[in-house]
């Protein structure tokens, strides 16, 4: 089984593609201890994503959207659960 991702992989993907202005990226997997899709080891399953690029300008904000989960496919192939995003 791969291990599950780390904020640092999802952030280090999302600069080397997106090429962000600002980024922050949150593991917040321990608070949704229980939930549907959260791991026992309490990381690597929700995240939260605050993510500035030029590459959403005129965009909406379902593309903005689809742009980041794109960018993050694999990590959602590999057992991330959810992603909120604030596209700023």
């Amino acid at each position: 089984m791969t291990p599950l991702p780390q904020a640092e992989q999802l952030d280090a993907r999302l600069r080397a593609t997106l090429q962000p202005t600002a980024l922050t990226v949150i593991d917040e997997s321990a608070s949704h201890a229980g939930h549907a899709g959260a791991g026992p080891e309490g990381y690597g399953t929700h995240f939260r994503v605050r993510i500035s690029t030029p590459l959403f300008t005129g965009l909406s904000r379902v593309a903005k959207h689809r742009l980041v989960y794109d960018a993050l496919q694999d990590f959602i192939d590999q057992g991330v659960h959810a992603i909120a995003i604030e596209a700023i």
